[in-house]
C-alpha cells in the first residue's frame, strides 16, 4: 500500500493573502493532503482572531477536498508529526526568505526528522506580505488586489468596527518594526521606504 503524502503549510495567516493562496493551490497539486496550519501564538496580538482566520481559510479552500485548515500551538515539527505529515511546505519570496527558511528547514529536520519543501512564489505575488496588507488596510488603502474578496471584507469590517486607524505596530516595507501607525517609522506612510 502506498503511503499518503501529507504536508503542513504553517503560518499565522493574519490575514491570508493571494500569495498564500498561490502556494496553497500549487502545493495541493504535490501532496495527497495539505494541512494549512494556523499558528496560535499567544505572544503575538493578531489583527484577526484565530476563529476568523480559520474560517476564512476554510471558506477559501472549500472546493479542495484534500486541503484542510487546523490550528496549532508549539513547534511546527511536533504538529506535523502529530498528524502524520512528513513534509513542511514553505513559500519563498526573496533571497532573505531563503536564508531564514533554509536555517529553519535544517533545524526542523534535525529536531523532528521532518523534511521541508520550498515553492517559489509567483513573480506577481512576491512582494505581498501580511504585514503590508494590515498596514495598508489600517490606513484606508484598497487591498483588494492582494487578498481574496472575503479577506478584504473582513479587514474592512475590522477597521470599521474600531472606527479609527489601528495603533498596533507593523513591519514596514523596509522590514523594520513600525512603532505605531501615525508615528515616525518606515512603512506605507512614506517615511524611509526603501
Amino acid at each position: 500500500m502506498e503511503r499518503r503524502r501529507v504536508a503542513v503549510f504553517p503560518g499565522s495567516y493574519d490575514p491570508i493573502t493571494l500569495g498564500h493562496m498561490d502556494i496553497i493551490e500549487r502545493g495541493a497539486e504535490l501532496f495527497d493532503e495539505l494541512v494549512v496550519a494556523v499558528s496560535d501564538n499567544p505572544a503575538k496580538k493578531p489583527l484577526l482572531s484565530l476563529p476568523e482566520r480559520l474560517e476564512l481559510i476554510r471558506e477559501l479552500t472549500a472546493g479542495k477536498s484534500h486541503v484542510r485548515a487546523e490550528m496549532f500551538t508549539g513547534m511546527t515539527v511536533d504538529f506535523a508529526k502529530s498528524i502524520g505529515a512528513g513534509v513542511i511546505l514553505r513559500g519563498i519570496r526573496t533571497f532573505a526568505d531563503f536564508e531564514y527558511e533554509f536555517q529553519l528547514a535544517l533545524a526542523n529536520k534535525s529536531i523532528g526528522g521532518v523534511e521541508t519543501v520550498f515553492i517559489m512564489s509567483s513573480a506577481e505575488r512576491s512582494f505581498i506580505r501580511s504585514s503590508l496588507i494590515k498596514e495598508a488596510a489600517a490606513l484606508g488603502g484598497d487591498v483588494s488586489h492582494f487578498v481574496p474578496p472575503p479577506v478584504a471584507e473582513a479587514l474592512q469590517r475590522r477597521f470599521e468596527r474600531s472606527g479609527r486607524i489601528s495603533t498596533r505596530g507593523f513591519v514596514g516595507l523596509g522590514g523594520e518594526e513600525t512603532p505605531d501607525l501615525g508615528r515616525d517609522g518606515p512603512g506605507l506612510r512614506g517615511e524611509a521606504v526603501e
